[in-house]
């Protein structure tokens, strides 16, 4: 029997300007810009039938076409990572879309599995990944985002404060099992996408600069499911020492 099971696009979108980090995607990570450390981690997964980066800078363009990868170049910017995912549905065909930040690096394919595999059981719209947060720097870090989801594992909030507030605990310290990291990976059928890529930005998505609330604050749901599988986030250049560290502790193993 032929297998019915809609093809899954991974768009990674990329853009050249950056408050805290200019150039983000070329910075050299072990010899390679970080956007191709990205990418080739996509292709390392399975179920992934398409993976492509779609950016404005040319720069960015030369760059992904040199390491041999594809890319769609855009004639404008957009509001959000979510709003160029979006334009790029509207070019090719696929009923499933995953937007994957360009600054995310999977550490093992299986992070790809436990947002894909249950997204396409479950008949949400939407869908995003969270794993366990054990570091109270992070807790602290407006750069790390931090979700609460309900008990059918719909996302309740995002938000860069830590959250939930312990009221009667210690504010400053993350509590295993109550906190939470939003990773930077998203999952959408087609047309709940487009849809959102319709929407006006939200008042709580241009206070917290996150487009995610945008779905919330309209309606949308957005299923959050765990995952145990690792990642780095390249937020700032700082960040470029530790993850290769990380990258060559792979390597050795």
């Amino acid at each position: 029997m032929a297998d019915r099971s809609p093809h899954v696009t991974v768009v990674i979108p990329a853009r050249f300007g950056s408050s805290r980090f200019p150039g983000k995607p070329l910075a050299r990570l072990m010899g390679k810009p970080l956007i191709q450390h990205v990418y080739e981690r996509v292709r390392a997964a399975p179920g992934i039938e398409r993976v492509l980066v779609a950016t404005d800078d040319e720069r960015i363009g030369n760059a992904v076409t040199q390491f041999g990868g594809t890319v769609m170049l855009t004639s404008e910017s957009f509001r959000t990572g979510t709003d160029r995912v979006a334009w790029v549905a509207r070019q090719l065909p696929g009923q499933v879309f995953v937007n994957l930040q360009g600054d995310e690096i999977a550490l093992h394919p299986g992070l790809f599995t436990d947002l894909v595999a249950p997204f396409l059981a479950s008949g949400a719209g939407m869908g995003t990944l969270k794993r366990r947060l054990t570091s109270d720097d992070e807790l602290q870090n407006p750069g790390v985002v931090k979700v609460v989801t309900d008990w059918n594992g719909d996302a309740l909030y995002f938000s860069r404060a830590p959250i939930p507030h312990l009221r009667d605990g210690p504010t400053s310290q993350a509590s295993n099992g109550l906190h939470y990291v939003h990773l930077g990976i998203y999952i959408y059928s087609r047309d709940t996408l487009l849809r959102l890529a319709e929407l006006p930005t939200g008042t709580l998505e241009e206070a917290e600069k996150l487009e995610q609330l945008r779905a919330l604050e309209h309606g949308i749901r957005i299923r959050v499911w765990e995952t145990t599988h690792p990642s780095l986030r390249i937020d700032q250049p700082e960040d470029l020492e530790e993850a290769a560290a990380t990258l060559q502790r792979l390597v050795l193993c």
